[in-house]
């Protein structure tokens, strides 16, 4: 209601002062009332993408008009006669066979509202459950992007109709063994009619369970007599008693241990909680165990304002989408497992869907992506749950996880499937950390050249970050989520895809692209080039020994500077190793160690330093020197 009032607000503004603002959104159409009949199309063809979208609002009684800077917003008003075409438009859409939807469930009360010297309509459409779409309007089925209604391709109907199909025997909608309405808690049901409820009334509130029958059997909370498993999850008494392990969350906190203070280590591993509720007060709970547990900084701006490592609305989000999202036909709960400082780790019962993994395992670049999705496993819960604001829709939880990992405010989150369970790490730190700045510094020179002289930009930098260390955790069998031109970052890997700094994978499908970055970049030893230039010399050597002249032979070939000193060498190979946490102490005595193995390799004729610079470059003419050397000593000896 609110949302309305500031838009009806901010209209009569921009018409007091015959001024236009674009106000529309993929979730608000603003129309004049048609004339007639046929003038409806548009308003319907509207309705019909939000019922299959995300839902909206219809504002009727205003309208555009002139064009460029005479362009203008201009009260038209609210029409009688438009009463009647509005009651009919519930009765307007048919399923994909032609056959006319009653959708009067989607359409809340209609508004008239006062407005400027008459009043406007304004008219609720709520989205169709995932189960129920798509709705066609003359033949067409519409979504919402942005502003604009466009039509439903015929390869996503398809796979619409596929998951309507397998929807129609979710778990959710089995019966609890031995569960009636008797079981039910009718304050649960009335607080879940009171949500419902929002923004205006839609059911009434229930005196007792007998006379909530016929809406129980609506919501699919009761079928065939028999309580579902969704009744269950949403309202019943001891849901403990009736869904086992379904209706609990197990949370505890790994503390590795490094700790110096064992008894802090002691009281940390303790904490550990068992959740055992319905699944909306499980989702507030676990919430409130991550949140105390997370990591938490302070810093020196606002007196002191809190920082924690990981936003509140990416835990809410992603510990509600593990509750929808699980296969309730397995009988394990959800773990939430925190390791302070690395990762949270949330790993909840089910798989993906084999047609969202896109797998080339045994490629020479191993493939392990995921596309996101927004069809929920229990399309039924996920309508409560978006009742409750729980539940948004549209693959919101992975569209937040890339988001946020792009703002570099996370590091790279990945899964691993399990036999029957998936489990999400959520990474502290930043995607473009020390380790990708370093990389990226160390091939500046090369980079600089495929962009015609420019560096990258911070857009770019996070993007190819997110490309290279996705590789990384594939080759880890970990899945990534797909980066693709949806994620709003359509021109950073457009502009990468021009320079040559990152390609489609051979094995990428053609409806969704799999980028992967420029080879050159992810060449990390250069044993084979090692090899040529100091033949059976360098075998011997021990393992520090090869990685140095692996990172000197990258900076000589690949950087702007060409010469690398032995501090950068050593913050190379400090953030290259699997593990690179470690206090200030150890990597200083890592560098006294990387300092020492440069003296050696200066000694054994390896490497040299730049005159007139702070750095080495590869001895070129080690064969030469170490021939003419060996040619030497020959002939001296007796």
């Amino acid at each position: 209601m609110k949302l309305v009032d500031e838009t009806l607000n901010r209209l009569a503004a921009l018409i007091d002062q015959e001024r236009f603002v674009e106000l529309e959104t993929e979730w608000l159409e603003v129309k004049p009332v048609p004339a007639s009949g046929a003038d409806w199309k548009e308003v319907h063809k509207s309705i019909n993408a939000f019922l299959n979208t995300r839902g909206g609002i219809v504002i009727l009684g205003i309208k555009e008009e002139g064009t460029g800077a005479a362009r203008r917003y201009a009260f038209t008003g609210w029409k009688e006669h438009a009463e009647s075409n509005l009651k009919e438009i519930r009765r307007q859409f048919t399923d994909r066979a032609g056959v006319t939807q009653d959708l009067s469930d989607c359409f809340p009360p209609m508004e008239l509202r006062d407005f400027q010297h008459g009043r406007v309509a304004v008219l609720y459409v709520d989205e169709l459950a995932s189960d129920r779409k798509f709705v066609f309007h003359k033949g067409r089925a519409y979504k919402r992007i942005l502003t604009g209604d466009h039509v439903i391709d015929e390869a996503e109907l398809d796979k619409q109709e596929e998951f309507k199909e397998e929807a129609a025997h979710a778990q959710e909608l089995q019966p609890v063994p031995g569960l009636t309405e008797a079981n039910l808690d009718l304050r649960k049901l009335n607080d879940f009619i009171f949500q419902l409820n929002q923004p205006v009334q839609v059911e009434t509130m229930k005196p007792d369970l007998a006379q909530a029958r016929t809406f129980l059997e609506r919501r699919y909370f009761l079928k065939d007599g028999a309580v579902t498993v969704l009744g269950a999850l949403v309202c019943a008494q001891y849901p403990g008693d009736c869904l086992g392990f379904r209706s609990h969350v197990h949370g505890y906190v790994d503390v590795t241990q490094e700790t110096d203070d064992p008894e802090m280590a002691s009281e940390v591993v303790q904490d550990k909680q068992d959740f055992v509720d319905n699944v909306l007060q499980l989702m507030e709970s676990s919430l409130g165990y991550l949140l105390r547990n997370i990591q938490v900084g302070v810093s020196t701006r606002e007196g002191g304002l809190r920082n924690p490592r990981y936003p509140s609305s990416l835990l809410r989000e992603t510990v509600n989408n593990a509750l929808a999202h699980r296969d309730y036909r397995i009988d394990r709960q959800v773990i939430l497992a925190i390791t302070p400082g690395k990762y949270i780790a949330i790993q909840n019962p089910g798989a993906f869907r084999k047609t969202l993994l896109i797998d080339a395992p045994d490629d020479p670049i191993p493939l392990r992506r995921i596309l996101p999705e927004a069809k929920p496993r229990n399309p039924k819960l996920a309508d409560v749950l978006r009742v409750y604001r729980k539940w948004e829709g549209r693959g919101i939880g992975m569209a937040t996880l890339v988001n946020l990992c792009l703002r570099n405010q996370m590091d790279l989150p990945y899964y691993r499937l399990l036999s029957e369970e998936v489990r999400l790490y959520l990474c502290a730190g930043r995607l473009l950390d020390e380790r990708m700045e370093r990389l990226f510094h160390s091939f500046d020179g090369y980079i600089e050249t495929k962009l015609q002289g420019n560096a990258l930009t911070e857009e770019e930098r996070l993007v190819l970050s997110y490309l290279i260390k996705s590789e990384w955790a594939n080759e880890r069998l970990a899945y990534t989520i797909l980066l693709t031109p949806d994620n709003n970052h359509f021109k950073a890997l457009l502009d990468l895809e021009r320079a040559g700094l990152i390609e489609k994978h051979p094995k990428s499908p053609s409806t969704y692209p799999v980028y992967v970055a420029d080879r050159v970049l992810l060449h990390r030893e250069y044993l084979t080039e090692l090899r040529e230039l100091f033949d059976i010399w360098f075998d011997p050597l021990d393992r520090l020994l090869k990685d140095i002249l692996g990172v000197v032979y990258r900076f000589n070939h690949y950087s702007k500077r060409k010469v690398v000193s032995a501090k950068q060498a050593s913050f190379v190979l400090w953030y290259e190793r699997d593990s690179p946490s470690g206090s200030i102490e150890q990597f200083d005595a890592f560098y006294r160690k990387v300092r020492r193995a440069f003296n050696k390799l200066e000694t054994m004729g390896f490497v040299a330093k730049k005159d007139g610079a702070r750095g080495y470059l590869l001895r070129t003419d080690y064969l030469s020197t170490r021939l003419t050397q060996t040619h030497k000593s020959a002939r001296h000896d007796p």
